[in-house]
């Protein structure tokens, strides 16, 4: 940028910033969203509630599907593109 664009957007500083501390703020939600550790922790967690005889079998496997779609839905976000 020359100086004389620089000074006509200088009154623009304060939102290009903004922007620039939201989008830091999407991606760290987006990293802890898709973050498959605390899935895999809720299922271990759901399988020894079973075992221990904390929940019954249909529980159990209502649960389990929706950790096991949720982690379907992780790994797909996580792999890359194959379209190149």
């Amino acid at each position: 940028m020359g100086l004389l664009t620089q000074i006509l957007t200088l009154p623009l500083a304060p939102v290009r910033g903004t922007v620039w501390v939201l989008e830091r703020v999407v991606e760290a939600a987006e990293d802890q969203y898709y973050d498959p550790a605390p899935v895999e922790r809720e299922l271990a967690a759901l399988e020894r509630a079973l075992l221990a005889g904390d929940i019954d079998e249909e529980t159990f496997d209502r649960r389990e599907d929706e950790l096991l779609d949720r982690l379907d839905e992780i790994r797909a976000r996580r792999q890359p593109d194959d379209d190149t």
